[in-house]
């Protein structure tokens, strides 16, 4: 009953999403004023004179950039219960998240409007493009399987939580769809990680679970443990109605191989989507494609920093309109959370302008340029899986750093990668990652022309669980905790190849 009801009414969105397709500009100008109105008699927008800004270009020279440190006195406030900081009256719910500040955590503000005009919003724009490319879906025949994160009371204000977006959204998910998901909420919400995959694990063997959403790392562990309690060969004889996973916070590309192992089944689907604390920004729209459509009328007004100019003191800000093509872009965004002018700490770059389609590239403080070949995020993913291809390697997880140039030789990247399926030989493995990073990085391919900066990169293969053993003794299992693939440090390899090393 509940499968053609939400169908129908989902696919009204579809008008909407239609609008901001063709209509993209316009429909950011809305969103621009919009904000522009709400922010006006917030400390924040009485600070920078907003009921003076009748247009972007006023906005943008009067209102910083800003940093999460800038913004860290104003959100402390906001947590401690003060009103009309940011955002217009108090704020209950805070997103934290690890992220790449020199803060050890962030805390994002989550509003009424940004949970229900962008976050909720979001999801429901997910299945009305699910179910108006696929109108004979049954997804809603059967349970959604998600798998939260934790949220706590905020002590410094009682009537306040903090927790990982996906237990934000969670815990106030209207009733329809709470009706539509599994496990319990108590189950979904269970601070200790070990035990709420166990538990999970126990309770979803018995349902029709048609749908997953979730982060590819910590989903992989549910799924494992299921086939161990279950005795199948794949997850298609545990739940034979299954249709898709709506995966996201880091690259698909190195999981993509091991998800086929667990649904060998070519009509399974895997969706993309960029939800992060501060906002749904994307979702993929072409099921058969690699990028997402950039949700335009979320509360979210964009505007972009060509990313080479991320770490200037004074770098070129631009609006939709000037963006170009498969240039990487960092990215800023002001919000209905409270967010102005907001350095999100991601890159992006664009795949169509027409509507607006766009890849996460990589993480402004997530790269390795230690000698000036700036590899971000995308060119590892790339390297990573055209090696495993080429190999038949399955990957878990890895992470990479330099080698940094001493008296005893060249510098290079070191890698530690944990297969779940070990290459067919190692050395090729190798060099075809090398190779593939030549060809998708003209830097990387200069520093490493006949060694001259540059050596082979090393690669240390880790067994099974070094990753989650690792994340665990860091206190950072599940929710938005993410194993950082690049690093221009050597902090987190060095930690973990300690490990490795007295094992």
């Amino acid at each position: 009953m509940l499968n053609p009801i939400l169908k129908t009414a989902l696919k009204r969105r579809m008008k909407d999403i239609e609008v901001f397709m063709t209509e993209p500009h316009k429909v950011q100008e809305k969103i621009f004023q919009q904000l522009i109105s709400k922010g006006a008699d917030t400390e924040w927008g009485k600070k920078y004179n907003y009921k003076a800004h009748k247009n972007y270009s006023s906005f943008a020279s009067s209102v910083p950039v800003s940093p999460y440190e800038s913004l860290v006195p104003y959100i402390d406030r906001m947590m401690r219960g003060e009103p009309n900081i940011l955002w217009p009256g108090k704020i209950n719910w805070f997103s934290k998240s690890s992220g790449t500040t020199n803060a050890k955590s962030k805390f994002i503000p989550v509003s009424t409007e940004s949970l229900k005009n962008c976050h909720y919003k979001g999801g429901k724009d997910l299945l009305a493009l699910y179910f108006t490319a696929f109108p004979e879906s049954k997804l809603f025949t059967g349970k959604g399987l998600g798998m939260g994160g934790t949220y706590y009371n905020n002590p410094a204000w009682e009537n306040s939580y903090y927790g990982d977006i996906s237990a934000v959204i969670m815990a106030n998910l209207p009733v329809w769809a709470q009706y539509a998901r599994t496990p319990d909420l108590k189950t979904a919400l269970m601070d200790e990680w070990q035990a709420k995959i166990e538990k999970i694990a126990h309770l979803t063997i018995k349902q029709n679970v048609t749908n997953i959403a979730g982060v590819p790392t910590w989903t992989i562990v549910l799924l494992e443990r299921i086939l161990q309690l279950t005795g199948k060969k794949n997850l298609l004889e545990v739940w034979p109605n299954f249709e898709t996973f709506y995966h996201g916070a880091v690259s698909f590309i190195p999981y993509r191989e091991l998800f086929r192992k667990f649904f060998p089944d070519n009509r399974i689907l895997y969706i993309e989507t960029y939800n992060a604390s501060e906002g749904f920004f994307g979702m993929q729209d072409r099921l058969r494609a690699d990028d997402m459509l950039l949700m335009l009328d979320h509360g979210i007004f964009y505007e972009f920093i060509p990313a080479e100019e991320a770490d200037s003191e004074n770098p070129r800000i631009i609006t939709l309109d000037q963006v170009e093509l498969n240039n990487n872009y960092a990215l800023v965004i002001s919000t209905n959370g409270g967010l102005w002018r907001y350095k999100i700490g991601d890159t992006v770059k664009f795949t169509s302008l027409s509507p607006y389609r766009i890849k996460v590239s990589g993480r402004t403080k997530h790269f390795i340029n230690a000698f000036g070949e700036e590899l971000i995020i995308e060119n590892a993913e790339i390297a990573i899986s055209k090696a495993s291809e080429k190999t038949g390697a399955v990957i878990n997880e890895f992470t990479a750093a330099p080698i940094y140039l001493d008296h005893k030789g060249k510098g290079g990247h070191e890698w530690v990668i944990e297969f779940a399926k070990s290459p067919s030989n190692i050395t090729r493995f190798t060099e075809t990652l090398d190779e593939v990073l030549k060809q998708v990085n003209s830097d990387y391919e200069a520093k490493r022309h006949r060694d001259i900066a540059l050596q082979m990169p090393v690669i240390h293969a880790a067994p099974q669980g070094t990753f989650y053993n690792w994340m665990k003794k860091r206190g950072k299992l599940g929710g938005q905790n993410k194993v950082p693939r690049l690093s221009n440090t050597r902090e987190y390899i060095d930690d973990i190849l300690k490990d490795l090393n007295q094992k």
